[in-house]
């Protein structure tokens, strides 16, 4: 085979293997960032003077009073963004 072609045969198996690699450590930092998002939560709650029995009762009170910007499995605010032009009379 060409040794050019050779050459570049191996230099894409290095990328793909770097890839790989990337690929692996991305999950590993997203699970990381997960855990520790999940650990925040936790200590909120923990900090509340809340019984995890009544947490349900209270975070849906704060939906409703907060007219639903949270839905079930929802993770974030819903976005409230208004129409510009709306603003001129």
């Amino acid at each position: 085979m060409n040794a050019k072609i050779e050459r570049v045969n191996k230099d894409i198996d290095k990328t793909k293997e770097k890839i790989n690699e990337f690929q692996t450590r991305l999950r590993e930092l997203e699970k990381q960032k997960t855990e520790l998002e999940n650990i925040e939560i936790v200590e909120a709650v923990r900090g509340t003077d809340i019984s995890l029995n009544d947490l349900p009762t209270v975070l849906k009170a704060l939906r409703e009073q907060n007219g639903a910007l949270f839905t079930s499995g929802q993770v974030g605010p819903k976005s409230t963004n208004t129409d510009k032009g709306d603003e001129k009379e």
